[in-house]
């Protein structure tokens, strides 16, 4: 599919994917589209962060590579690795004469010995692709100012293989979770766009659009009560995905309206801390009232 030419054609666009964008998140990808320019999408979990990047994926009919960060995440499992073991089995093919020649090291790192690992997969990729950084929040700030140089240039040296560019780079979407402050070379680097959660309207428009299935009534039922969930003093408020989850739920049990019994018995799907659970069940009845 070719590039959008106005915020409000991309707009329609991700609604046709089923994801329902504000006009400031929309600018922002547009932005993004048209220079070439990485996003940042920080918020609370469960707002449709990651969402925004699978959907542009499929919509564009682009390949989506994800890089998952995490505590101790470095750049070999980021960027790419030597296939030791299939290594090993080609120096036992070597005759003594073939490993003491030089070509030998040739033939133990060619491209045949190399695994891609999501950033270069992305740079080989280019314009192919959206490469999905998502919890960036979660890795070190070493390996954060290694995403920013590789962001700068797009480009990766292999010391065995040489240099690989991308010719046009790939949509590039950071998420957070804001559980740490991101650097600020990082952020300038990135368009950056912030992600609350909707208003009871539009979180019901998105329930509308991701399961359609639900029936009218329960689903307005669903997101009144999310909404005063989000307003207890919980440990961890439900997201969008919460909410899709609880009407996917409620429907697949054949319930038809949300009382205070049908909520205690699936708000597993909901709440997902012991502690919130408890508090949560002693607040049903108001939870549910007028729901």
């Amino acid at each position: 599919m070719e590039l959008p030419g106005s915020v409000a054609e991309l707009t329609d666009i991700l609604r046709a994917g089923g994801y329902l964008a504000d006009r400031g998140l929309a600018t922002t990808l547009f932005v993004a589209l048209s220079l070439d320019r990485p996003v940042l999408l920080e918020g609370e979990v469960g707002v449709g962060k990651t969402e925004a990047a699978k959907v542009l994926a499929s919509v564009f009919g682009r390949k989506l590579i994800r890089l998952q960060c995490y505590e101790g995440i470095d750049t070999s499992q980021a960027l790419y690795e030597w296939d030791y073991a299939r290594q090993l089995l080609q120096i036992r093919a070597l005759s003594e004469r073939q490993l003491a020649d030089g070509d030998a090291v040739d033939q133990l790192f060619g491209e045949k010995f190399l695994l891609e690992r999501p950033l270069l997969e992305a740079v080989r990729a280019g314009d192919r692709a959206v490469l999905l950084i998502d919890e960036v929040d979660r890795a070190d700030d070493e390996f954060e100012a290694f995403l920013l140089e590789v962001l700068s240039d797009f480009q990766v040296t292999i010391p065995e293989v040489g240099t690989i560019r991308a010719e046009r780079p790939p949509l590039v979407v950071l998420t957070s979770n804001r559980t740490r402050e991101l650097h600020d070379a990082l952020k300038r680097r990135c368009l950056y766009h912030w992600i609350g959660y909707p208003s009871a309207q539009r979180e019901l428009e998105i329930v509308a659009a991701r399961e359609p299935q639900v029936a009218a009534n329960l689903a307005r039922k669903v997101v009144a009560a999310v909404q005063r969930l989000r307003e207890l003093d919980l440990a961890k408020p439900p997201g969008v995905a919460e909410t899709l989850d609880w009407a996917r739920t409620l429907d697949f049990l054949g319930e038809t309206d949300l009382t205070e019994e049908t909520a205690d018995v699936t708000l597993g799907a909901v709440i997902k801390e012991r502690d919130d659970l408890d508090f949560v069940r002693e607040n049903l009845t108001e939870i549910t009232s007028g729901a």
